[in-house]
C-alpha cells in the first residue's frame, strides 16, 4: 500500500480537523520516507525503545498518538538525533494522530468507555460520560484496576451512578467544572492535579495514569487498518512505594 493510501485511511478513522487547533501542526506525517507501507508498527510514544522494535519487526510506517517533536526546532539535540537516526536507518515513517484521535468516534475516549463498560455514553466535551453499574467510588476504582490492568489513585469516596472519562490528563481543574456541570458523579482520567483535588467537591476523582488510560484506544486501532500491524507496548517504569499515612477524621484521604 501507498504511504499515501494508509495516510487517508488514518484520516478517514481520527480527520485531522477534529485536534484542537494548538495541535493541528503536531499530527499527521512527522517523519517522511515515502515509502510503500507493507507493516505497521502502533505505539502510544515514538520511544527509541518503540523505534528499536518496530524496526526489528520490519514496519514501515510507526503510527504513534503523541508526536516525537512536540513544539518547533532550530537545533536537533543527540536524543532526538538518536531516536530520528534509528527511524532513517529503518526507512520508517511516522505518523501522529492525537486530540483528533481522542474526539473521533471510536477513537480514545470512546475506547476508554467501552472498557470501563459504561453505558448510554454521550459526548461531553473533552471526553464521554456514561452511566455504571459499580455503585460507589471504591468499587469503581478496583473494577477499573482490573479493566485498565493499572494501579489507581482516588479521592472522594460516594455513591455513583454517572461516570465521566477522559483519555491522557484531564484531571485538571477546567475539566473538573466540565464533569460538575455536566452531572457526573465521578471522573477518571490521568495525571491528577492539586486544582482539581481542590474544586472536586462531592465529585470523586480517580487517576488510572495517562497511558492507562489511552493505550486500549492504540491498540484497537491495530484491528481496523488494512495491512500486518503489530503494537508495541513501552510501558513507563513508574515505581510505587506503600506507606502507613495517619490521616486527620476530617481529612479526604488518597486511596492507591
Amino acid at each position: 500500500m501507498r504511504l499515501s493510501d494508509m495516510i487517508a485511511i488514518l484520516e478517514e478513522i481520527a480527520p485531522p480537523e477534529l485536534a484542537y487547533e494548538s495541535d493541528r501542526d503536531r499530527i499527521g506525517l512527522v517523519l517522511d520516507r515515502g515509502n510503500n507501507v507493507n507493516k505497521v508498527a502502533v505505539a502510544l510514544d515514538a520511544t527509541d525503545y518503540v523505534l528499536e522494535e518496530a524496526a526489528r519487526e520490519g514496519a514501515d510506517l510507526l503510527v504513534t498518538h503523541h508526536t516525537p517533536i512536540y513544539d518547533p526546532i532550530h537545533r536537533i539535540s543527540k536524543s532526538l538525533s538518536d531516536s530520528l537516526k534509528i527511524a532513517l536507518e529503518s526507512e520508517i515513517s511516522i505518523y501522529a494522530m492525537h486530540t483528533n484521535y481522542d474526539r473521533a468516534q471510536g477513537g480514545v475516549n470512546d475506547v476508554l468507555a467501552e472498557v470501563l463498560e459504561l453505558e448510554d455514553v454521550e459526548e461531553l466535551e473533552p471526553g464521554r460520560i456514561g452511566r455504571t453499574g459499580c455503585s460507589t467510588t471504591s468499587e469503581f476504582a478496583e473494577f477499573a484496576a482490573r479493566q485498565l490492568n493499572v494501579p489507581v489513585r482516588w479521592i472522594g469516596e460516594r455513591n455513583i451512578e454517572t461516570v465521566m472519562v477522559i483519555g491522557g490528563s484531564g484531571l485538571t481543574g477546567e475539566f473538573v467544572n466540565t464533569a460538575i456541570v455536566g452531572g457526573a458523579d465521578l471522573l477518571l482520567s490521568g495525571e491528577i492535579r492539586h486544582d482539581a483535588i481542590r474544586k472536586a467537591h462531592n465529585l470523586a476523582l480517580i487517576d488510572a495514569t495517562h497511558y492507562a488510560t489511552e493505550i486500549p484506544a492504540m491498540k484497537r486501532l491495530c484491528e481496523r487498518l488494512p495491512v500486518d500491524t503489530v503494537f508495541i507496548d513501552h510501558v513507563p517504569d513508574v515505581r510505587w512505594v506503600d506507606s502507613t499515612i495517619i490521616v486527620p477524621p476530617e481529612t479526604p484521604a488518597w486511596h492507591a
